[in-house]
């Protein structure tokens, strides 16, 4: 058997660019596509942290008669990217015999998100034991937690938890995630204390890559995992129609046309949204938008030029 040859491609960007880039070199990296935060920024002793710097992404291409051609096709697509925001020049690097799967574990590094989460990747330990791990493959393009959109929105899910449940103030049970993606977002809850987590998405890709990673975390039937959005959840197609706690990390376009589509009814009275992909300009109408459904802001956070929205249902 003849070792293999692979030329890494990587390119520093911002959490912004991240999985724009991501998405661009997978296209020419069938084996997968890894991003790295580089790392954690902690404001004080009692700071949770969080992950700033540049976001390091890397494909690896097999080093074959087609190297040339792809490489050509790869840097077009990065160029065309480049246009709508600039882009670094990528760096290229010879990995000579040597599995391209060792070569980037070597240099991952775990993301403590909030007070209590931790995202690590599938095959390491937690860092800080008392910090409760989300184990994600790093090698998948999306939902990685790499991103801001996905630590806002982590953030803000954990607040849900964070406090002593009492009579009048229980955690939610329940959990609806609208556009699932990896299913970081219901991983999360259901471990933070949630029993039964609904996660629902349109591509059936990201169904498979939420079931891999419900499993990669030790959990089985309290995640609920189906093809649809918003309409298939109140027509009954899943095992219950509404939660005390609703998350949804898309687009403000997508949000506002989800909340026509009955966004604002699969969260129970009392309950909250979690609202994440939010660009800062279009935070306003976004909420505007809720509060014409009974949708109350309860508390906003932002990274850079992203924003996270939490509503309650009156």
């Amino acid at each position: 058997m003849t070792d293999t040859n692979w030329l890494e491609v990587s390119l520093l960007v911002n959490g912004e660019l991240a999985e724009a880039v991501a998405d661009v070199l997978a296209r020419f990296a069938p084996n997968g596509v890894v991003t790295e935060s580089t790392g954690v920024k902690y404001l004080d002793e009692e700071n949770e942290g969080v992950a700033v710097g540049p976001i390091s992404v890397r494909a690896y291409l097999e080093v074959n008669d087609q190297l040339e051609e792809t490489r050509q096709k790869l840097e077009e697509a990065l160029f065309y990217l480049g246009m709508i925001q600039p882009l670094p020049t990528p760096v290229y690097k010879q990995i000579a015999d040597r599995n391209w799967m060792e070569a980037w574990k070597e240099h991952y590094k775990p993301i403590p998100i909030g007070k209590r989460l931790m995202i690590v990747p599938a095959w390491m330990e937690s860092p800080e034991p008392a910090r409760i791990p989300i184990r994600i493959d790093p090698g998948m393009a999306f939902g990685t937690g790499t991103h801001p959109t996905t630590q806002l929105c982590l953030e803000l899910i954990e607040t849900n938890y964070i406090k002593v449940s009492s009579i009048f103030n229980p955690p939610p049970a329940t959990v609806i995630d609208i556009g699932c993606g990896s299913g970081i977002l219901s991983i999360a809850a259901l471990k933070l204390g949630a029993q039964t987590a609904l996660g629902v998405d349109i591509d059936i890709e990201s169904v498979r890559n939420s079931r891999e990673n419900a499993a990669t975390n030790g959990i089985g039937d309290e995640f609920i995992i189906g093809q649809g959005s918003v309409a298939e959840v109140l027509a009954g197609q899943f095992a219950f129609r509404s939660a005390p706690l609703v998350v949804a990390n898309i687009l403000a376009p997508v949000i506002i046309r989800l909340f026509e589509a009955g966004l604002a009814e699969l969260v129970e009275p009392g309950g909250s949204l979690i609202l994440s992909g939010i660009l800062a300009e279009q935070a306003e109408k976004v909420i505007e938008t809720a509060q014409t459904k009974k949708m109350g802001l309860t508390g906003r956070r932002q990274m850079g030029d992203w924003v996270a929205l939490a509503c309650r249902r009156d």
